[in-house]
């Protein structure tokens, strides 16, 4: 049966709306933008109509997009609003306003997740084990509570993508504790958090639905060339820095040689993450898995990366769901979601 073709807006940051074709540019060019690209280009491949629009702090034009084109439902591939991280859950609660269907997060779930000391506090209550924590406010004396001991991991309390995060974010004393917080209170305009640092595997989960859940096999990031005395996590260069991952020999693949007992309860302890935290659409969710076994949620990240090979999209493959499906998935899950407008009609 033929697909329906659909009018499909892609809401991105103004900054980041790629050109039509990246013919004779080469991947350090296209590395900004490589997410908008590979989504819109894979939407057109499937057969939709596909309209770019770039956002900063300006509602106005998604207003004026979706009054004047009318799309059937918006792709949200935006991550700031006001160059303010967690405002991007206000502009898919405008959508929500405007009665229009999106892809990826509810508001609710976006404002839990953001919020990386609100994420623990919860999932503790709910019994799902998460590093011990405190939260140290801008403009206030940074004072440890005794029970926290390190060495702890210091980063934002609500950016993401590994902002701020370095090998100094590891530290062993308050003198190196108080150092580090005033550098993210600096440096992100946020308050910060220290949390116990939990040495293990760094894996990755995806999780993708509304009511039923599914997850993606298990992913890690693996350090292969990293030298002895280098912490392994997930710093801002191990990320983003692609002669720095090549010097190193950072990759990600699916996780070896995980007892399928253990992958069982990681999923079990994803889904549960996932709908304690009220996320629908997809989500990647952060654990560290220690040497005895114990399984620590991280974070939980609602609307990760979708570019074409990354974590996400590789792990779905690994699943039987290439990248077009994936985007079609996601796609029919914004357009099932039951917003609270919805309800009752």
């Amino acid at each position: 049966m033929k697909k329906k073709k659909l009018r499909v807006l892609v809401l991105m940051h103004e900054d980041l709306v790629p050109p039509d074709s990246i013919k004779g540019l080469s991947a350090k060019e296209v590395a900004p933008y490589k997410s908008e690209y590979d989504v819109s280009a894979g939407l057109e491949n499937i057969g939709h109509e596909v309209r770019k629009l770039g956002v900063s702090s300006d509602l106005g034009v998604l207003r004026n997009a979706i009054t004047e084109w009318n799309p059937d439902i918006t792709f949200n591939l935006l991550e700031e609003f006001h160059g303010v991280a967690v405002y991007d859950q206000h502009v898919v609660g405008y959508l929500e306003l405007m009665r229009k269907p999106y892809t990826g997060c509810n508001p609710r779930g976006l404002l839990l997740a953001h919020d990386k000391a609100l994420t623990k506090e919860i999932l503790s209550y709910h019994r799902i084990r998460v590093p011990d924590f405190a939260v140290f406010p801008r403009n206030k004396v940074v004072r440890r509570p005794k029970r926290l001991k390190f060495p702890l991991l210091v980063k934002s309390v609500s950016e993401e993508g590994s902002v701020g995060i370095a090998q100094a974010s590891v530290v062993h004393n308050d003198e190196k504790l108080k150092e580090r917080v005033e550098f993210i209170h600096q440096q992100t305009s946020t308050d910060a958090i220290a949390e116990e640092f939990i040495e293990g595997r760094e894996l990755y989960v995806g999780v993708i639905g509304n009511q039923r859940l599914e997850t993606f096999p298990t992913w890690e990031m693996f350090f292969n060339n990293m030298p002895e005395d280098t912490i392994r996590i997930a710093t801002a260069k191990v990320k983003w820095d692609h002669d720095y991952q090549k010097k190193n020999g950072i990759d990600t693949g699916a996780a070896k040689d995980l007892d399928p007992a253990v992958e069982e309860q990681i999923s079990r302890i994803c889904k549960r993450v996932y709908r304690t935290l009220s996320l629908s659409g997809y989500a990647r969710m952060d654990l560290r898995l220690t040497p005895d076994g114990r399984v620590y949620i991280i974070e939980a990240n609602p609307n990760p990366n979708l570019e074409f090979g990354e974590d996400f999209s590789e792990s779905a493959e690994k699943a039987g769901v290439n990248y077009e499906a994936l985007l079609s998935k996601i796609m029919n899950l914004g357009l099932a979601y039951q917003a609270p407008w919805q309800i009752g009609l």
